[in-house]
């Protein structure tokens, strides 16, 4: 944070951000721009926000295939852990093909999109997700019918309703409790609601329920994904941004672990008065400690995967 107001300038900051965290990049990159354009009045291209949707769908997919997968492996399915890596790396190409990187993507910018998707692109990517959702089904019948791998931990790391409300927990934590909250939905930032969107909830607040969360949330994401492909508008991917922020700007956006939040303060120069950032798993950590407790010392691990914690952006 220190660095993006003292070395940076505000049009640099974005490619600061995105590097907080691997998992979270694209919406790191993105909630600093949304709040740049918020402050400065800038509307950017319907493309671009349904580009934006695109990318932000396809981080969340990745990211959650790696939470599923140190799932697998927390419950000794040594074999499945790698095969649900092996699966994630058609998400990846998939990025690598949409923004140029497999990590760290420099796609969004202050104003729109960085790079615009082609035809061939787009039939790409609907193919090879058309046979990845095959593969997602497949996985989701392991999680729902495998007693050892994860029906054995329905009642095992609970955060239940009124925990989530009291200790404000946020993303498939508190939607694994049946509580209705995403960004998606109550703060619509980005076209969502044209898109297909659909939240996600399940009840018990274990760890079984917050894997029938992701798992449900990787579906919905693909069917986002061809949406947004399908009936993506005409036009420009960006519009052009001139002067310098002044004022302040609070953006809220839903990562793959909740709500990220973003504050930004310009005074009318290049580089920013202020920028401050709160992540998800910090919102999380009270609740974190709260599961933990009178809990068996073997179930630490399965607990600690299946909350998947972002030690990297929290700590920035």
């Amino acid at each position: 944070e220190k660095a993006c107001v003292e070395r940076f300038k505000y049009k640099q900051v974005g490619y600061v951000t995105s590097r907080f965290f691997g998992l979270c990049s694209i919406t790191h990159s993105s909630a600093y721009a949304f709040t740049i354009e918020q402050i400065m009045q800038i509307e950017t291209t319907r493309r671009a926000q349904y580009l934006r949707i695109l990318a932000f769908e396809l981080d969340r997919i990745h990211s959650h295939m790696l939470c599923l997968s140190h799932t697998a492996e927390s419950a000794g399915y040594e074999a499945l852990f790698m095969r649900i890596m092996k699966d994630r790396e058609v998400v990846m190409e998939l990025q690598e093909l949409l923004t140029g990187n497999r990590i760290h993507f420099d796609f969004v910018s202050i104003g729109g999109v960085n790079r615009d998707l082609n035809v061939e692109v787009a039939d790409e990517i609907k193919k090879r997700l058309k046979d990845f959702g095959k593969k997602i089904e497949e996985i989701e019948e392991l999680f729902c019918n495998n007693f050892s791998l994860s029906l054995k931990y329905r009642g095992i790391g609970v955060l239940d309703r009124e925990g989530v409300l009291r200790l404000n927990a946020q993303g498939p934590l508190a939607r694994a409790a049946g509580v209705r909250l995403d960004v998606r939905e109550s703060y619509d930032v980005l076209p969502y609601s044209e898109v297909g969107f659909k939240m996600v909830v399940s009840e018990g607040g274990d760890i079984h329920a917050r894997n029938m969360v992701r798992l449900g949330e990787m579906k919905n994401s693909l069917e986002i994904i061809e949406n947004s492909i399908d009936g993506i508008p005409e036009g420009e991917i960006s519009v052009d941004v001139k002067g310098y922020p002044d004022g302040e700007g609070f953006v809220r956006l839903e990562a793959p672990r909740g709500e990220l939040v973003y504050y930004v303060k310009g005074v009318k120069k290049a580089y920013l008065d202020r920028l401050r950032i709160k992540t998800p798993t910090y919102s999380n950590l009270p609740s974190f400690i709260e599961i933990f407790k009178g809990e068996e010392y073997a179930n630490v691990a399965p607990i600690l995967a299946s909350l998947d914690p972002c030690m990297s952006c929290t700590a920035k």
